[in-house]
């Protein structure tokens, strides 16, 4: 019996109990379709440099990465939009509009129209409420736009209109009709000199808005509002002094009260290179530290003229690419990695890196749940860890490392049970077959060059609907 491929299970955050609106149909036929994903970039250079030199947004189909996929096979990587730092997309589940931050100071959220020939449109450019957004996230319901801001670490929210571009009261606003903002730091004085959000997801059952918190170690609580709006409800967990929350999955337990839902979350620790499991408890809303483990055990790979860019702070002391400055150790203490006492029967705890051990320039990035999978992509060693979830428990044993086919792993997205990946120093795209086997479990395997297609500082993929 084989193993089949890498799938993502279907969302669990259940739908508000108001009408839900329907979503015009575009009146022509889109050349966006499940064999189609967008790419979100970089200024060549590497984040934090000048943006809007010619970077944007590339629409690119699944053949031409070498993915067998039934339907005609478009062309090479075409250029969407010319946008500035577009470094993260969301999709509206309608398929005509795409959302891309624009990655500055002075930070942008753009709406775009995709037109029937795949290409953008800009409907609206709005304030992102702060500096460096980094990340959006789609409401269940369509109807609010969440961006989180890195540098400034505050959460904006953008309310939507039915056929997915801005609200009247975003546009009247120029952006956020609501920016919440945070305090706080944690021990790693270059990176975690202030508060640092740098994804949002749904808590298990959807009343509650987490957002991974970099700076402060902690993941921020939201109580979501009937109209999307946000009120702060305190911190869901804190995670031990420098932990860098990045990016997090989210497993709803399908047997718990639907009011109270119980889940399991898993969190990618940035700066001690570690991936966390955390039970989350639908009575108190609150998440607690059951299981922690290495990001991966690979050395990082020798990148003598590929060196970091300054990352998801913009500011730290880590070198942009070709700059010979030493590179600067992350920070992790095994001693606060060890999981909490009552779970400790069930947990293996793992040694993380230390501050005293060699420089590192691994950084796990994002973060990808499946139906008993979790993939994790992690710069520097350049590989995609994979994992196998208990399906009682939902811990996590590992399976394997594989490369990347390319530098730097920054995103990812599993479409129809391929991962593809955003290599952005190598500037390329890269799918990552699995085989099927006649017996046993299967996993990915390296990519072969054929798989991999050129694209400028690649930083976000995602499926076009």
């Amino acid at each position: 019996m084989t193993t089949p491929p890498f799938t993502t299970p279907q969302p669990t955050t259940p739908q508000p109990s108001t009408p839900q609106p329907s979503t015009p149909q575009p009146s022509t036929p889109q050349t966006s379709s499940p064999r189609t994903v967008w790419i979100g970039t970089y200024p060549e250079a590497g984040a934090g440099t000048p943006a809007g030199l010619g970077e944007g947004i590339w629409r690119v189909a699944l053949g031409a990465l070498g993915v067998a996929l039934p339907g005609p096979t478009a062309a090479g990587p075409v250029l969407a939009a010319t946008t500035p730092a577009p470094s993260f997309l969301a999709t509206h589940p309608g398929g005509r509009v795409l959302y891309a931050v624009g990655e500055q100071a002075a930070g942008t959220v753009t709406a775009f129209a995709a037109g029937p020939d795949g290409r953008l449109g800009a409907l609206a450019v709005v304030s992102s409420g702060g500096a460096d957004p980094c990340h959006l996230l789609l409401a269940p319901d369509m109807r609010t736009l969440y961006v989180t801001n890195y540098s400034s670490g505050s959460v904006g929210v953008l309310p939507l209109d039915v056929d997915g571009s801005f609200a009247r009261a975003t546009i009247a606003a120029g952006g956020p009709v609501q920016v919440l903002t945070h305090s706080g730091s944690g021990p790693d004085a270059d990176r975690q000199e202030a508060p640092h959000a740098h994804s949002a997801a749904f808590a298990p059952g959807g009343a509650h808005l987490l957002v991974a918190d970099l700076g402060t170690d902690e993941l921020r609580r939201y109580r979501i509002a009937i109209d999307g709006r946000l009120t702060p409800d305190g911190i869901a967990a804190t995670l031990p002094p420098g932990t860098g929350p990045r990016h997090l999955a989210v497993r709803t337990s399908p047997t718990t009260e639907v009011d109270r839902p119980d889940g399991v979350i898993y969190l990618v620790g940035e700066l001690d290179v570690t991936v966390r499991v955390l039970r989350w408890d639908g009575e108190s809303a609150t998440a607690t530290l059951i299981q922690t483990l290495p990001a991966c055990g690979s050395s990082p790979r020798d990148h003598p003229a590929d060196l970091p860019e300054p990352d998801s702070d913009r500011h730290t002391v880590v070198p942009e690419r070709g700059d010979a400055a030493t590179v600067v150790p992350e920070r992790g203490d095994a001693a606060s990695v060890v999981p909490e006492a009552a779970d400790a029967a069930s947990v293996v705890p793992v040694p993380v890196p230390s501050s005293a051990a060699a420089p590192t320039v691994s950084l796990p990035a994002h973060v990808v749940l499946g139906a008993d999978r979790l993939l994790v992509s992690v710069r520097g060693a350049d590989v995609l860890a994979e994992f196998e979830v208990d399906p009682r428990t939902g811990l996590l044993a590992p399976v394997a490392e594989v490369p990347a086919g390319g530098s730097w792993p920054r995103h990812f997205a599993v479409v129809d049970g391929v991962p593809l990946v955003a290599n952005q120093h190598s500037d390329t795209i890269t799918a990552l077959h699995r085989p099927t086997a006649p017996t046993g479990p299967t996993t990915l395997t390296a990519p072969v060059g054929s798989a991999s297609i050129p694209i400028p500082a690649p930083a976000c993929v995602v499926p076009a609907i």
